[in-house]
């Protein structure tokens, strides 16, 4: 694979800092029963690398005694930890809002035949990957049959009253272009998903998020392999715009990876750049508090420039409605 950090560490990105902190991100391991080619996260079924029940406690520890209400859990898969269920149910006694990113298939995976009732019983929030309405597409993308896999998940995830009125549960879906180039615009895609997937499959959904593909990792690798990663790059640059330096999500948000470091976001998180930045010591989970995150300055990189292009890009979608 095609190291990235070297390409993307001369740059001019703008100076940001965190202002509060609402959202905490872990990433649970990087084992996933897919393996899919826009990954940023490299994950895939050979991966070991899990976060462990005493690194949980320590983050349940710090959501407890910070002003943080959102705990967005991520992966690979992140139902595929072992300690899954036991954070989920904490932090849902603590208060706190729990958000599951997952990839849907798994949902369909031997030993999960209770996941959906587990997750609508703790109205945990369901931010599901689906990158295209078509079948050919997300296969193309993600793996033959994940489409079909992605359409039986969804219908259970119905049935259990996710993307109903008035049930609470809460189900959005997750679109990432297929390539170099930039999401369409949210909101009109969003009502195109809507139609597609309810007139073809009976499928309802609260909203849909479109993410621009981060050039790390296994996609950057990719667009390496073909000569592209450049051009991809003055795309993401000519494309930036100031006013979305206000709504990036790293203001606002910490990720953690599987072993309790922090970082400002979880693509810094992938590319190896800690919170505290290149020239001190990495910062655990266990030895950090809230005041000691806020007004500091956040690691930037050439890929940062994928949240400010066009609409703007986070893990909660485009930031124009």
């Amino acid at each position: 694979m095609h190291p990235t950090l070297p390409l993307l560490q001369n740059s001019e990105f703008p100076e940001i800092k965190r202002t509060s902190l609402q959202t905490v991100q872990v990433n649970l391991g990087y084992l996933c029963n897919q393996q899919c080619l826009h990954c940023h996260v490299n994950a895939g079924p050979n991966r070991k690398e899990l976060m462990d029940a005493e690194t949980i406690g320590h983050v349940l520890s710090f959501l407890q005694h910070s002003d943080a209400n959102t705990l967005d859990l991520t992966g690979g898969a992140p139902e595929l930890n072992p300690n899954f269920r036991s954070i989920v149910r904490q932090a849902r006694e603590q208060g706190c809002r729990v958000i599951d990113r997952c990839n849907l298939t798994v949902l369909n995976e031997p030993g999960q035949e209770d996941l959906v009732d587990f997750l609508a019983n703790n109205q945990v929030e369901v931010t599901a990957s689906l990158p295209c309405y078509l079948e050919e597409n997300v296969d193309a993308q993600r793996g033959k049959g994940v489409f079909d896999s992605s359409i039986h998940a969804l219908k259970r995830l119905n049935e259990a009253g996710y993307g109903q009125k008035d049930t609470g549960l809460i189900l959005n879906l997750v679109y990432n272009p297929q390539g170099a180039e930039l999401p369409p615009p949210q909101c009109a895609l969003e009502q195109d998903y809507k139609k597609m997937l309810k007139n073809n499959y009976n499928i309802d959904f609260n909203s849909l998020f479109t993410i621009t593909n981060m050039p790390i990792k296994r996609f950057g690798s990719l667009l390496v392999s073909k000569g592209r990663f450049e051009n991809y790059i003055d795309l993401l640059k000519q494309s930036s715009r100031s006013e979305n330096l206000d709504s990036v999500m790293c203001k606002s948000l910490i990720s953690i990876d599987w072993q309790g470091y922090l970082y400002d976001c979880d693509f810094n998180q992938m590319l190896e750049l800690p919170i505290a930045g290149k020239t001190e010591k990495k910062m655990h989970i266990s030895h950090v508090n809230t005041a000691e995150l806020l007004q500091r300055q956040i690691a930037v990189a050439d890929h940062c420039y994928a949240c400010t292009a066009g609409q703007g890009s986070s893990c909660g979608g485009a930031f124009e409605a």
